[in-house]
């Protein structure tokens, strides 16, 4: 191939998929027992300066990107928002649980477990039900705005870092992370064990010259249908904080800890490999955002996106509690 056409930054990320097919370890998933393919430790980086790396050979779901972002950004937690904008991204966690504390009775009210769909509708509808099953507790945005103490405060991370980065410049502790083993895995009580894995678990953003840049440390990544997701949030997540604080857009740096293509979602990879980037989009904020709460998604602007066609492929849905009694996660 042209080694110029080589040059767009996509195919940092096409050539990821190409050596976890060509080079990658096979796994499985514990829990629902899925086959994987698995590459350890890798990093892609993309200068957003020279474009949004809203990746083009397939159509990135933006209303998603969008709704998801601010969602974390405004601590949320309870699906209800992303439902009552149409966007189903995290339906499957919740509905998981709901449906695992039916199942575990031993009564008749197993007959009356709703469906996915009946289950997301009447998160839509009735406020009650989606504040007991709709919620998600010590999730990314909870720990990014409201990350829970011991002394029983709540430590607002990311308006921290801004308000850091502001004071010193030149700071090298500008981190914010949704890892706290007190509630994850078997590190965890069962009562307060977290049933949603946390994936893409640190990021740091530093002052590089009056550039904002925001490295991302992500413990598990699912390459085709998650990781495009991730590379359009947090470069958009670098985009709004630059603003906020005055700086040029700088790099999203990208560091990958398990990074897997699902082996049902082979036959996808493959034919999306098959294609050729397009010129990456530009995003533009609109000025009034100064401030952290005056980030909502009509204030993005998405320009000149031509993607190839959408691509879609079944969710694993993986990780949380393992119950070692009945070899899938604890509902």
């Amino acid at each position: 191939m042209n080694s110029k056409l080589r040059t767009h930054p996509e195919y940092q990320y096409l050539d990821l998929m190409q050596e976890v097919l060509d080079t990658g370890i096979r796994k499985v998933d514990r829990g629902t027992d899925i086959g994987l393919i698995s590459l350890f430790g890798r990093q892609t980086r993309y200068d957003l300066s020279k474009g949004f790396p809203l990746l083009t050979t397939k159509k990135v779901y933006w209303k998603g990107v969008l709704h998801e972002l601010y969602w974390f950004m405004s601590g949320q937690t309870n699906i209800k928002y992303l439902v009552d904008n149409n966007v189903h991204i995290w339906d499957d966690y919740p509905y998981k649980i709901y449906a695992g504390k039916f199942k575990s009775q031993k009564t008749n009210a197993k007959s009356q477990i709703l469906t996915k769909e009946e289950f997301v509708q009447r998160i839509k509808d009735d406020g009650k039900f989606a504040k007991k099953w709709g919620n998600l507790p010590r999730i990314y945005g909870e720990m990014w705005r409201h990350w829970p103490t011991r002394s029983g405060r709540t430590v607002d991370q990311l308006k921290w870092v801004l308000q850091e980065v502001k004071d010193d410049p030149d700071a090298k502790n500008l981190i914010v992370t949704s890892w706290n083993p007190e509630y994850l895995y078997t590190m965890a009580t069962l009562k307060d064990a977290s049933r949603f894995p946390i994936c893409h678990n640190m990021y740091q953003i530093s002052n590089r010259n009056g550039k904002l840049s925001l490295q991302l440390y992500q413990r598990s990544a699912d390459l085709f249908l998650g990781v495009p997701f991730n590379i359009a949030s947090y470069s958009l997540l670098t985009i709004v904080l630059a603003q906020i604080l005055g700086l040029e857009p700088g790099e999203f740096v990208h560091t990958f800890g398990d990074v897997h293509i699902y082996e049902n979602h082979i036959p996808q990879v493959k034919e999306q490999l098959a294609r050729k980037p397009r010129p990456f989009p530009k995003v533009t904020i609109d000025p009034s955002v100064k401030r952290l709460e005056d980030f909502t998604p009509d204030k993005v602007i998405l320009e000149d996106y031509d993607p190839h066609p959408m691509m879609k492929a079944e969710l694993t849905v993986a990780g949380g509690l393992y119950d070692p009694a009945t070899g899938r996660m604890a509902a």
